[in-house]
């Protein structure tokens, strides 16, 4: 470990992923102890044009005794190197090995014996595939999902056909650059320097994002065909989204209390496909990373969120393996029902 650009008590180090067709490939895990050790580690995984740099959600969690880890995925923040394309891929599955790797860190070099993942946006989709590809491991204990990226935010008459369109482009020119993408509206309502409160850098995560490359909107579109077939993601899941969401790419006030990046009602309808105990918690007054909301739904997001731990995981953790609540297992709905498992409204 060395120092992390956070400085202390935050260190980091550089996982060695080999090389890929542009060049070698890094991920790095950065690293904040507890005072006294639980046993107990969070490993946060960050969104798309992002990268972590939330010290008050890693303060909540050390707060409380659990060791807090933050995976930088390849081609993203402290890991995207000069020679690559940032935050691209092929298929979602390319970041398994980092994660493999940052859970046999915290697990058997790190000791520690209880492991909740927390996700963020596309780090939902991605760790969702990988706790199902995973689910005969024993490797994660329970999923909080913080807006999770489980369908393209467009109507259904526009995303499938563009869809289908870039799933033929991406196997011929998998680096074009689409005429669509992010918005600078969600950043200008998060940045310091704009008309939000935190202060992060623009290089690695830019208002209005890094270019949407074919190859990687089809990396997308697969996975989450996945997931909306069905996972079998055995952990209990938590997946918290905003109550509204902004549409408009031009700023407006509502933007701050709202959803400016996913449909929110995506979320909840396909969250019960992740397994067969999912929680789900809708915010009203959230952002997209709700732990950058306004401080009093921050607070009722830790709150939900403490809550969900200590009926879960506290009493998993000390159980064994398998649900310990007093929830009776749910099946999926079928395809087209918002309904969710142990839905909360937390407002």
């Amino acid at each position: 470990m060395e120092p992390d650009i956070l400085g202390a008590p935050y260190e980091r180090e550089t996982i060695d992923l080999g090389r890929d067709d542009e060049g070698p490939v890094v991920a790095t895990l950065v690293r904040r102890r507890a005072e006294r050790p639980t046993g107990r580690a969070v490993l946060y995984v960050h969104g798309y044009c992002d990268y972590f740099f939330q010290t008050h959600l890693a303060d909540h969690f050390v707060e409380r005794g659990w060791d807090f880890y933050a995976l930088d995925l390849r081609k993203y923040g402290r890991s995207l190197l000069p020679h690559q394309t940032p935050n691209f891929c092929l298929d979602l599955s390319e970041y398994f090995p980092e994660l493999d790797a940052a859970a046999q860190i915290i697990r058997e070099r790190d000791g520690n014996t209880t492991m909740l993942v927390n996700a963020h946006s596309t780090g939902g989709l991605i760790t969702a595939l990988w706790a199902h590809a995973r689910r005969d491991a024993g490797i994660v204990d329970g999923l909080f999902m913080n807006s999770p990226f489980f369908d393209l935010n467009a109507p259904w008459f526009v995303r499938r056909p563009l869809v289908a369109a870039v799933t033929r482009l991406h196997r011929r020119k998998p680096y074009r650059v689409l005429p669509l993408g992010l918005n600078s509206v969600y950043g200008q309502s998060i940045h310091a320097e704009h008309r939000g409160e935190w202060t992060y850098d623009l290089t690695w995560k830019p208002l209005g994002g890094f270019g949407v490359r074919s190859g990687w909107l089809a990396a997308i579109a697969r996975a989450q065909r996945q997931l909306r077939s069905g996972l079998q993601i055995p952990a209990p899941v938590l997946v918290a989204c905003s109550t509204r969401t902004y549409r408009s790419a031009k700023w407006h006030d509502d933007a701050t209390v709202a959803d400016a990046v996913l449909d929110v009602e995506h979320i909840v309808r396909w969250a019960p496909r992740l397994g067969q105990h999912v929680t789900v918690a809708r915010f009203d007054g959230g952002k997209h990373d709700l732990t950058l909301s306004g401080p009093a739904v921050r607070e009722r997001v830790f709150t939900e969120l403490d809550r969900w731990i200590g009926g879960y995981l506290d009493v998993t953790a000390s159980a064994g393996p398998g649900p310990a609540t007093e929830s009776a297992p749910v099946s999926p709905p079928p395809a087209g029902s918002a309904t969710a498992v142990g839905a909360a409204e937390a407002s």
